[in-house]
């Protein structure tokens, strides 16, 4: 069987098809070349595929079925809803002596997977008394599963704004209550951070957005009928790395064909993996033909939790650095002082085309990666920081988002064009988060009764007005080979707490429950 469709993961869709047809493994092809928008709620498998499978083994032709936009809000994953309890203790000079997150979730009975809620807490701040919580309970609505970002997405929602909400009541600037809060380990597990720039990332983001010359009080800017203020959070994403493997084959032509079962989600594999590849060998994308999205490839790690360039491109990369290897072999020449440039490779004086070193049928190596001890040993984690500028209508309610900026540190960044777009892309999650996205349901049936994009609320360009992000140097050796971090879903992670933040400086109504739309505004708007 082979299976066409829009899946992040293709090694673990093979083998939920598999096991749910009664069908050995290697008798099933998964194939998703380009899959459009993933976000997470294509890293399983759903009804549509199933059906389709079963609709061809008893047709006995290829059959195809798509979802309507109603049926994907029903018949596919969301991300839960959570109801998150903070408790912030601190001393007078706003060391934090204890915090509280408790959360619950829920999903469908029978169903493990639960949102963390608190994974950004664990490391984030100082603070010796600490406990941290998740329960989920039951509920008959459709399967809650990984939407546009883990756990930190909505868990900084919470611990961001009960941070501003601390800052306020000690009188301190947010930057200044987070600085003396940071901690030199992982204060939960003790082990220390792979890398750390949250620091620097606000306060270079302070210093780039002008948060000098915000007033504390809120109120205080005014422009027409609009109350104008600035909000700060800190972003934070674990980083993962998850096993691949690619294969690289060096043609008799020169040409370069590389192999992973690894996708493609709009965020850039194929042009991250071509530069992978070209560096280690010294060639020009037009000699490299990047091969993706095929079960029948080397087994990857898929699209999913930030960790796809680091994981299959340090496979790309192995497997590249083996070429490299059978390529000064048999050229005669020394694999530790060979550079390859420009389709040759060259020892001191000596040079010879890579196209003479192929055999007829090409010479190939393979690269493989494995998560090692680094990852027990060392905290690893992706740092940033929000600042937003809003202006709320005072009579209205209305929250104009202005500005924005995201400031990160990602070890190194492999493509500074696409890793912009990601980050810049998560930061308007956040807005949806923080000011429009809501699933009503009707609870007399467990059903999403606002089931279209006319309905459910996610911001348009006009909601979106200048936004920026930059990432700081950063190089993290005890990430991975390539030194790099994910950035995906760091951006979304702390940007809607930047947003109602903001809200508060700038009128001082403090909302709790998101989204910030214009009835809860009015209701928290001070005498």
């Amino acid at each position: 069987m082979v299976l066409y469709t829009a899946n992040q993961m293709l090694n673990a869709a093979q083998k939920t098809v598999a096991a749910t047809l009664l069908m050995p493994v290697e008798k099933v092809r998964v194939v998703s070349h380009y899959i459009g928008g993933g976000f997470g709620s294509k890293l399983k498998v759903f009804g549509d595929a199933i059906l389709a499978a079963l609709a061809s083994r008893q047709l006995k032709r290829p059959v195809k079925i798509a979802l309507t936009r109603q049926q994907i809000f029903n018949h596919t994953t969301h991300r839960t809803a959570t109801v998150q309890r903070m408790r912030l203790g601190a001393d007078e000079t706003g060391k934090l002596q204890a915090i509280g997150h408790e959360s619950v979730v829920s999903n469908l009975p029978g169903k493990d997977f639960f949102e963390p809620v608190g994974l950004a807490t664990i490391a984030l701040y100082e603070g010796a008394n600490r406990l941290i919580t998740h329960r989920s309970v039951n509920l008959d609505i459709p399967e809650s599963a990984s939407m546009r970002a883990p756990g930190e997405a909505v868990g900084m929602l919470g611990l961001e704004g009960a941070m501003d909400e601390l800052a306020a009541k000690l009188e301190l600037d947010p930057i200044e209550l987070r600085v003396r809060n940071e901690p030199s380990v992982n204060p939960q597990e003790g082990t220390p951070f792979s890398s750390r720039k949250l620091v620097d990332c606000m306060r270079e983001g302070a210093r780039l957005f002008g948060w000098n010359k915000r007033n504390q009080k809120p109120g205080q800017m005014r422009d027409g009928n609009f109350l104008v203020g600035m909000g700060m959070a800190a972003a934070a994403r674990n980083n993962l790395l998850q096993p691949s493997r690619a294969t690289a084959v060096l043609m008799q032509d020169g040409a370069l064909s590389v192999k992973t079962a690894m996708t493609d989600i709009g965020t850039g594999s194929y042009t991250i993996f071509t530069q992978i590849a070209g560096e280690m060998l010294g060639l020009s994308p037009d000699k490299i033909t990047m091969n993706l999205g095929d079960t029948n490839f080397p087994e990857a790690s898929g699209s999913g939790g930030s960790w796809g360039a680091s994981s299959a491109g340090s496979s790309v990369y192995y497997a590249c650095d083996a070429l490299r290897t059978k390529l000064a072999e048999a050229a005669g020449l020394d694999p530790t002082k060979a550079v390859f440039e420009d389709g040759f490779i060259r020892v001191g004086n000596v040079s010879r085309a890579l196209a003479e070193l192929a055999w007829t049928e090409g010479i190939s190596a393979d690269g493989e990666i494995k998560p090692g001890k680094l990852e027990d040993e060392f905290t690893q984690i992706g740092f940033g920081a929000n600042f937003a500028e809003v202006a709320v209508d005072i009579d209205t309610g209305e929250i104009r988002l202005r500005r924005m900026l995201g400031v990160f540190a990602a070890g190194r960044i492999l493509n500074a064009k696409t890793a912009r777009s990601q980050a810049i892309g998560g930061m308007v999650f956040g807005v949806g988060a923080a000011l429009t996205e809501e699933a009503v349901i009707d609870k007399r049936y467990g059903y999403f009764v606002n089931h279209d994009l006319a309905e459910y609320h996610v911001p348009v360009h006009a909601d979106i007005p200048d936004i920026e992000a930059i990432y700081l140097p950063e190089l993290d050796n005890k990430a991975n080979p390539l030194k790099s971090k994910g950035v995906g879903e760091l951006g979304i992670s702390g940007a809607g707490a930047a947003i109602a933040n903001a809200v508060y400086n700038a009128c001082g109504a403090r909302i709790r429950d998101y989204p910030l739309t214009l009835d809860k505004v009015l209701a928290a708007l001070p005498e």
